[in-house]
């Protein structure tokens, strides 16, 4: 079964409660112990010299009786919960507290260990040499009377009150960390709903994305990292989807250009073999196959100059010239077909020093577009205008005709591949609606921008921009 990460979360945090609670128990455990019997060991020497002065000094001195000196030390064991053995200074048994038949009682100390010093004392905890089956304080304090030794006395008390306040102490922890458990609990409930459901949202609305489905939505509104992370997702989604309905667009436009001069070649071709058209027709009919021909071959070359910029952007080779002279060159090229429509190309150049610095073969071809594109949409004696102005330190270049104009929800469609203003696929059947996608590549590699000012029934006006001096070197331009 798959772990997720809020399982892992879950583990890892009672994991380390735990541990953690176990460790912190241990060490009260063996500290509280530790204070408990230093201080039931301070108490036993301070009852153990009371004891000595009152009781045993007494006895020592002559004047209680040894029946007295074992009622007292009886009394004393019933009160204080502490065993007494008494011995003399040469370290045999004089008297112990509550004796019975059964009581095993060494009846010399000083053999009982040959460490045992009855001078010095002793403090430990155990069974005291196997005499106690249970674990004992036991001390023992000597007696002095000067610098003589009168005495060695011998106090064991249990363990087990101290062992039951030990396991009290120990308790009061279960309270703090039951609570810090519940509190703990509460805020992973709080994170799951606040972090890991809406992580749960966005993966979810990932997974569809990656399956095709845009439409999905991860539905994180919120004012955080995770309402950008989503609202960044959706965005995504949004483009891909533009993306996805291009690549449609894209694959259903060019199998359109394609298909339809393919098929005039064919049919062109097999009604010429089957002697559907005769022979002496061949001419047109192979003029207009070598015209399709080199629709599909402009329609290629175009495809591929656009693959080239997608992957790296156009190359450019920047140099100084006067854009002037490309616009003239270009003028003549177009003068055949002006005079086939009776339109009139006029170049209007309001600055002296027309120089600007660009490529000039691509410039030639952007210029060579809005013209072509301008022809394109012209009627019969209509105008075009090509004005060259300067501002600041920019030259402009406006491309003007008289044409139809465009709506205004399709101007900015008329950058996008294919794209052809009217629904019957363009008035020119030789466009292939790539020209002005390739001309805004170009202007945008050069780091300026071109724009479209159109109204519909009144024509279009094209509007770019250039430097006239060498601007910051790019990684794709040469010069």
């Amino acid at each position: 079964m798959k772990r997720t990460f809020f399982d892992k979360i879950i583990v890892g945090i009672l994991i380390l409660l735990v541990v953690a609670f176990l460790g912190l128990a241990t060490y009260m455990s063996y500290s509280t112990q530790k204070v408990l019997v230093s201080e039931k060991q301070d108490t036993l020497i301070n009852e153990a010299m009371l004891l000595s002065k009152q009781t045993i000094g007494n006895y020592l001195e002559g004047l209680i009786s040894l029946e007295q000196l074992q009622v007292r030390l009886d009394e004393f064991e019933d009160t204080l919960k502490t065993n007494i053995w008494l011995y003399g200074g040469d370290g045999a048994l004089i008297a112990a507290s509550n004796r019975t038949p059964e009581s095993v009682i060494p009846q010399d100390i000083s053999k009982l260990d040959t460490e045992i010093k009855l001078s010095d004392g002793f403090t430990q905890t155990g069974d005291f040499y196997g005499l106690f089956d249970k674990r004992m304080i036991s001390i023992g304090i000597p007696i002095f009377s000067g610098e003589n030794l009168e005495g060695f006395m011998v106090l064991h008390t249990s363990m087990t009150e101290l062992k039951e306040v030990q396991d009290e102490m120990i308790s009061i922890m279960y309270v703090p960390f039951f609570t810090m458990l519940l509190v703990v609990v509460l805020v992973l409930v709080y994170f799951s709903g606040t972090v890991l459901r809406p992580l749960s949202k966005i993966n979810h609305a990932a997974r569809e994305y990656a399956k095709g489905n845009f439409e999905a939505r991860a539905n994180v509104k919120r004012n955080d990292e995770l309402g950008e992370l989503s609202d960044s997702l959706e965005y995504m989604a949004k483009e891909l989807s533009k993306l996805d309905e291009y690549r449609k667009n894209f694959i259903a436009n060019i199998s359109h250009d394609f298909r339809s001069p393919l098929t005039s070649i064919k049919g062109y071709l097999e009604a010429m073999l089957d002697g559907t058209i005769p022979v002496e027709k061949y001419d047109r009919y192979l003029n207009i196959v070598l015209n399709e021909a080199q629709r599909l071959t402009k329609l290629t070359a175009g495809l591929l100059e656009l693959n080239s910029f997608d992957t790296h952007g156009p190359v450019l080779k920047r140099q100084k010239f006067d854009i002037v002279d490309v616009v003239r060159e270009t003028q003549n090229t177009f003068e055949g077909r002006c005079e086939k429509k009776r339109i009139q190309l006029r170049l209007t150049c309001s600055v002296k020093d027309a120089t600007v610095y660009a490529d000039k073969m691509k410039i030639g071809q952007v210029i060579y577009n809005l013209i072509d594109n301008a022809i394109k949409f012209s009627p019969e004696y209509g105008k075009i205008d090509v004005t060259i102005s300067k501002k600041n330190d920019k030259i402009f270049v406006s491309v003007k005709d008289e044409g139809p104009g465009i709506e205004n929800d399709k101007q900015n469609k008329v950058w996008d591949r294919f794209y052809k203003t009217d629904s019957s696929r363009g008035k020119d059947k030789q466009g292939t609606g790539l020209g002005l996608s390739i001309t805004k590549e170009i202007i945008k590699a050069h780091g300026e921008h071109i724009n479209l000012i159109s109204t519909k029934g009144a024509g279009s006006e094209f509007i770019f921009s250039l430097p006239r001096e060498p601007v910051e070197k790019k990684d794709n331009v040469i010069g």
